[in-house]
């Protein structure tokens, strides 16, 4: 068998990253590998769904009011666990869970970071067998390092995010994750049980055909985004359309193809629902900081989601993300 030596491995590139930045301590390369773990683990499960007795609800209701799959408790335990037993993470906070989990051990108290995640999105879409995600995002504490970390260390701007990252659970598995220095995916090889680099420095294209929307939802939207979407329907080919729709209703199989291949992905607010239904601290603030850094942009239609500074741990907000001219674009109309 032919080995391509040349393909790293997530644990050597977390480390030759680690050579590069002086000063590093290793925490977050630590950190990183300790969620590429825990990601395996969930992907096992998430694979043979269909033959073990996990699909499904659970029974219980979670703290936004919407019914909890068995996978998302396996998945929330999952990075829980592995979180807490490494050496890295001082504490974290869930969308499964009321409120933040506080590492208390003396290895997580002297933790300089905590994680942000929501352990599987797109869990609605279990039982039929369509792609579904993990994200997450991790910032710097607040409080003093040795001390137990409290509310106002998850309360930050996205924009303070060290790191942020997403799981795709699909045809095949990849993790993508970005620090301020660059994007980068890999894809895990399931014959070796190892995350390799498939995607290196991800940029995304600066335009694309593609836009991600909920036309179920077209009437409860405000005049400006109904005027976007005719707009995208109405090009020709002269300035690059009409555009395709695509909506897989799986935020992370979304805008992870918008990232690869451009586009835009758009969850307004409704008549019924004014603040949006996606959460700013699990799903949009890790989104914001992985699109900003490959060259896109985040909006809650008013300013940039990064800049949005939370008041509460479950705060939903409206998102509009994507390849920059378009986002430009959609700017016009809002």
């Amino acid at each position: 068998m032919n080995i391509n030596r040349n393909v790293q491995t997530l644990d050597e590139f977390t480390i030759q990253e680690l050579r590069d930045v002086p000063n590093a301590t290793g925490e977050l390369s630590h950190l990183l590998r300790n969620i590429g773990l825990a990601a395996k683990r969930v992907n096992v499960e998430v694979n043979k769904a269909g033959l073990a007795d996990i699909l499904g609800d659970a029974g219980t209701i979670n703290v936004q009011g919407e019914e909890v799959k068995k996978l998302d408790l396996f998945a929330n335990n999952q990075f829980i666990k592995v979180l807490s037993h490494g050496i890295a993470c001082a504490g974290v906070a869930s969308e499964e869970l009321d409120d933040f989990v506080a590492f208390d051990d003396s290895k997580s108290v002297n933790s300089k970071y905590v994680c942000l995640f929501d352990p599987l999105d797109g869990s609605a879409n279990i039982d039929v067998n369509v792609s579904i995600g993990t994200i997450f995002g991790v910032y710097r504490r607040k409080t003093p390092v040795g001390t137990i970390v409290t509310e106002e260390d998850f309360l930050q701007a996205g924009n303070q995010q060290v790191a942020a990252g997403y799981v795709v659970y699909g045809s095949s598995t990849m993790l993508v994750y970005a620090t301020r220095r660059g994007v980068n995916g890999f894809t895990l090889d399931p014959s070796v049980g190892e995350w390799s680099l498939s995607h290196p420095d991800i940029k995304c294209p600066e335009a694309g055909k593609i836009y991600s929307v909920n036309h179920g939802n077209f009437f409860q939207y405000s005049g400006g985004v109904r005027d976007y979407i005719h707009a995208c329907q109405r090009k020709d080919k002269t300035n690059g359309g009409p555009y395709t729709q695509r909506y897989i209703g799986s935020m992370v199989s979304d805008v992870h193809r918008n990232l690869i291949k451009g586009g835009i992905f758009m969850y307004p607010g409704t008549t019924d629902k004014p603040n949006g239904k996606l959460r700013l601290l699990y799903e949009c603030n890790p989104f914001a900081f992985i699109m900003g850094v490959a060259g896109g942009k985040a909006t809650n239609g008013k300013e940039r989601i990064l800049d949005i500074q939370p008041t509460e741990l479950h705060q939903r907000t409206p998102m509009f993300i994507g390849s920059k001219l378009m986002m430009d674009e959609l700017e016009t109309y809002l």
